[in-house]
């Protein structure tokens, strides 16, 4: 099963994994966190919120393309579209903020985990496909909702960027219920 690294979502955009601990929780009160908690300013969380939002679109239209399965592709569907919605969302607030978000290189936690996904859904198929994928969904989300809560919003200076933010984790919530929704319905 595919799981994003968890330990700490924003330690992927903002820490190379050589400073932090890679696939392993990070305590609650840790000099790591604290200190990727003070690399974060609000560029930086709106590179990762577009980051975020489009490996899940790309996921999202990788199941589009290969899920013969109903609920799956339904799934799909409102994850390419809220995520391209929320993305640009994002992206107008960064244009109106005069921000120039910087994609997390290719060497962080979670941009490697999504090229491993995507390798791993472009070479799976059937109901293996269909399982990847959505377990995929669900580590996901729950992990964007954990730096949401835990580490974004805490860290976010704009009151514009903090009440997009706030305005957008229910869908997350959300979006993470109809994963589940979903993945106990293939366990059947």
């Amino acid at each position: 099963m595919m799981k994003p690294t968890v330990y700490l979502v924003l330690a992927a955009f903002a820490a190379p994994m050589a400073h932090a601990q890679s696939h392993a929780l990070l305590p609650l009160h840790s000099p790591a966190r604290a200190s990727i908690a003070a690399a974060l300013d609000d560029p930086t969380i709106i590179a990762i919120f577009d980051a975020a939002n489009t490996w899940d679109i790309e996921t999202s239209q990788v199941a589009l393309r290969k899920s013969r399965n109903k609920d799956v592709r339904k799934f799909a569907q409102m994850m390419v579209r809220d995520h391209k919605a929320v993305r640009q969302l994002g992206r107008d607030l960064a244009k109106k903020l005069h921000v120039t978000p910087t994609p997390p290189g290719k060497d962080f936690a979670l941009a490697v985990d999504h090229e491993a996904t995507m390798k791993t859904l472009r070479n799976t198929r059937g109901r293996a496909f269909d399982k990847a994928y959505i377990d995929h969904e669900v580590s996901f989300h729950q992990a964007v909702i954990d730096a949401v809560t835990s580490q974004l919003l805490p860290a976010t200076k704009n009151a514009e960027l903090k009440a997009l933010e706030e305005k957008v984790a229910p869908n997350f919530v959300a979006h993470l219920a109809a994963a589940k929704d979903v993945q106990r319905k293939l366990s059947r």
